[in-house]
């Protein structure tokens, strides 16, 4: 069984999802996300850029003299990213050079001013990932700045250097900036990772069409499967297309994630498939304030008192044969659970006997929110719970009285039973170490945003 589930999670990855080729998730990337990866990229592109320089072949003497180049330091004073309509995102970066010449009798130390240009094309990846490639890239040089002690330097040998170490800047630069990008495709790639959900449950996350590019944004269509035991939620084939309205959101935000209903549906699926929903109820028999046990219900059902002359415990177990539903209105977030409840007593040959049978009917407000990359949710009964009487093994039932009672000792452990399965959270879109930072959750009819900042932590 576990070989079978292992085999359906890697064909999960391998391909695509039959059924789920529609957005659930749109993923908009705004300017703020930019401004923050050029403050957090000042310092690996500074790194990248201290390259190697061969050496200098001084051609002043009447032999050919090799002359050792280093880059002591490289300082990126403005590194600027933008996007670009259809295309993807430019880069400007203006840095500054620190080179030591060792040079014969005395080492030479210049600044090397330098601004780097480069656009990058965001595409949709063969595996559903975003994937960034430099299209085109150039370096402008301005004039070097010879330190203290090296005025002395031939004008002429100072041109030979700088256009030796031009030249290899020109061409290693690019290639610094080209081995950065693929460096992040390696990351944006954990994007379609399985995250768990449950002890046998996962999703994953991938892209079903190329990027749609802005001048203000990035925004990327994701849809969101969900599997069991290694096996995928399906919804019925009368799924619709999610489009993310604009403006939405809160101004500013780096990220702004829109979340379709059909997601919400499919979570609730795989809870009711996974059995997670169900829950037994049970009541200490020596406790003071117990309600479930036959002498109370006795006091209102005659035949349970008659088959049960001592008090025994009883036991409400809630099955959910039907999928809860989750209703999203403006400001307002709902959830509808139908389960059945079965009460049953102990028999004094310690098996359970069956006593009646309760059609429930539940509403709760759903509030949620976001914890790092997780949606979480925490309910509260909206109304009351409506009981009414499926079967009967004890004759008549006043539903009424049985309201009262049954509604007093399901109430509590339900809520408890939902709260902390709704807040062990549903992962949503993200890389690794990368989460969402001052989230700030609006429902609106149909679907839920999630305006966030970003932070990403080595």
């Amino acid at each position: 069984m576990a070989q079978a589930c292992r085999l359906g999670l890697l064909l999960a990855l391998l391909l695509p999802v039959a059924g789920a080729s529609l957005p659930s998730t749109v993923v908009r990337l705004n300017k703020a996300m930019l401004s923050y990866v050029s403050e957090m990229g000042r310092a690996p592109l500074q790194r990248a850029l201290q390259v190697t320089v061969p050496h200098f072949l001084d051609r002043s003497g009447e032999v050919l003299q090799p002359t050792r180049v280093q880059i002591l330091d490289v300082q990126v004073s403005r590194l600027l990213l933008k996007f670009v309509d259809d295309f993807g995102v430019r880069l400007f970066a203006a840095a500054n050079f620190t080179i030591k010449v060792f040079r014969v009798p005395e080492p030479l130390e210049l600044v090397l001013p330098v601004v780097l240009l480069a656009d990058a094309r965001v595409d949709q990846g063969s595996i559903g990932t975003p994937v960034v490639s430099v299209s085109s890239c150039f370096s402008l040089f301005n004039n070097a700045i010879v330190l203290d002690g090296g005025h002395s330097v031939a004008p002429a040998l100072l041109v030979r250097v700088q256009k030796h170490i031009r030249a290899v800047l020109r061409n290693k630069m690019c290639l610094s900036v080209s081995n950065l990008v693929q460096g992040l495709n390696v990351h944006l790639g954990t994007l379609i990772g399985l995250k768990p959900v449950g002890p046998e449950s996962q999703i994953r996350y991938f892209m079903v069409s190329k990027p749609v590019i802005t001048k203000d944004y990035i925004a990327l269509d994701i849809n969101a499967v969900l599997f069991l035991l290694g096996k995928p939620i399906v919804l019925p084939v009368n799924a619709t297309r999610f489009t993310l309205p604009e403006p939405v959101g809160t101004t500013g935000a780096m990220a702004t994630v829109g979340l379709s209903q059909d997601l919400f549906d499919s979570a609730l699926l795989l809870l009711q498939k996974a059995g997670s929903l169900n829950m037994d109820i049970t009541g200490q028999l020596n406790s003071d304030d117990n309600l479930l046990t036959t002498s109370v219900l006795g006091r209102i059902i005659p035949e349970v008192a008659r088959q049960f002359p001592e008090p025994m415990p009883v036991v409400l177990k809630v099955r959910l044969g039907g999928t809860p539903v989750a209703t999203l209105h403006t400001n307002n977030a709902t959830l509808r659970l139908q389960p059945l409840v079965e009460v049953l007593a102990s028999a004094s040959n310690s098996a359970f006997r069956s006593l009646f049978s309760l059609d429930v009917a539940v509403n709760l407000s759903l509030q949620l929110s976001v914890d790092k990359v997780k949606l979480q949710g925490t309910t509260s009964v909206l109304g009351e719970v409506k009981l009414t009487v499926a079967s009967s093994n004890v004759g008549f039932i006043d539903t009424d009285q049985i309201q009262a009672l049954v509604g007093n000792v399901f109430e509590k452990p339900l809520l408890d039973h939902l709260n902390a399965l709704l807040g062990m959270g549903v992962a949503l879109p993200n890389v690794v170490n990368l989460r969402y930072v001052n989230p700030e959750v609006f429902v609106h009819k149909g679907y839920v945003v999630i305006s966030s900042g970003l932070f990403y932590q080595n």
